[in-house]
């Protein structure tokens, strides 16, 4: 190959690299003059389901919520993350425009860290829990949820137990976990926001797919946000692995959404589309 011919290579391919990931923020992941603004708070947690673990999360409770009245509910794992309002998916301030529009109800969201084990020696890292709480298909963080977390927020907050107002999201392994915990218990979560989510074979969420199509479908509403330059890795290939998850769900005729971008493995993508992807799980709500 000639330098001339390596050089036209690279610059018409320049256009293609730079269009990956290239997602804007729309008005509504924007402060707006006249929006009531919520309010967020810190709080750590000591787990006992998770033993010896310990985790940091925060509550956004929008102005209109009024204690008279149960709220409706939203975990994200990767808390730290969904929580900044100058992060890719500021969740906040989405939260206070769509409420203010009357385009969702009124909800707390709630934002969990994955838990981490302190050192046992002064100086040492923590280990951290992240992956066997999030990739591991069992009921275990549902249970933490509707055992530990959402029982503490309601001694101070009405949150309702109306299983289509309380929702669940999260990135990567944290969009499994939000699967796998609407899976397991669909009494108590039956919408589901996923940002490119690990449905691979790191701890036997590649089953999935097949397990959709071979059970009696749950009461369950999924969004799927994810990007044809994802990961693909040993533990399996990414944007591969949604394809068959979004298949196996029109298979069984679930209430989804998938949507496939040209992003990697981070939240650009989702964060942009974060108000069309909770206008989706939200709309038709009707408080009990």
């Amino acid at each position: 190959m000639t330098r001339f011919v390596a050089t036209l290579l690279l610059l018409l391919a320049a256009p293609l690299a730079n269009a990956a990931d290239d997602y804007k923020h729309g008005p509504d992941s924007m402060r707006t003059d006249g929006v009531p603004v919520g309010t967020v708070t810190k709080h750590s947690w000591t787990s006992k389901i998770f033993t010896g673990t310990v985790r940091d999360y925060w509550v956004y409770v929008p102005k209109q919520y009024k204690a008279d009245k149960p709220a409706c509910v939203m975990v994200f794992q990767d808390g730290g993350g969904y929580v900044r309002e100058n992060g890719s998916h500021r969740v906040p301030i989405v939260f206070d425009n769509l409420i203010h529009k009357g385009q969702m109800p009124v909800t707390i969201g709630i934002f969990i860290n994955p838990g981490v084990v302190p050192p046992a020696k002064p100086g040492g890292k923590p280990r951290r829990n992240r992956s066997f709480e999030y990739d591991t298909l069992s009921n275990q963080y549902a249970r933490f949820l509707l055992e530990e977390i959402l029982p503490e927020v309601s001694k101070k907050y009405n949150l309702t137990d109306d299983p289509e107002g309380r929702a669940i999201g999260g990135i990567s392994s944290g969009g499994i976990c939000a699967w796998t915990v609407a899976w397991q218990r669909p009494d108590a979560f039956r919408k589901v926001l996923s940002h490119v989510g690990s449905f691979t074979n790191i701890r036997g969420g590649h089953v999935y797919p097949a397990l959709i199509r071979k059970t009696e479908r749950k009461p369950i509403r999924a969004f799927l946000q994810e990007g044809s330059n994802d990961l693909d890795n040993l533990h399996g290939n990414w944007p591969l692995s949604n394809q068959q998850m979004a298949a196996a769900l029109k298979f069984a005729k679930y209430d989804y959404q998938f949507v496939m971008g040209d992003g990697g493995h981070n939240g650009r993508h989702g964060g942009a589309i974060l108000p069309e992807s909770l206008r989706w799980l939200w709309r038709d709500y009707k408080p009990k």
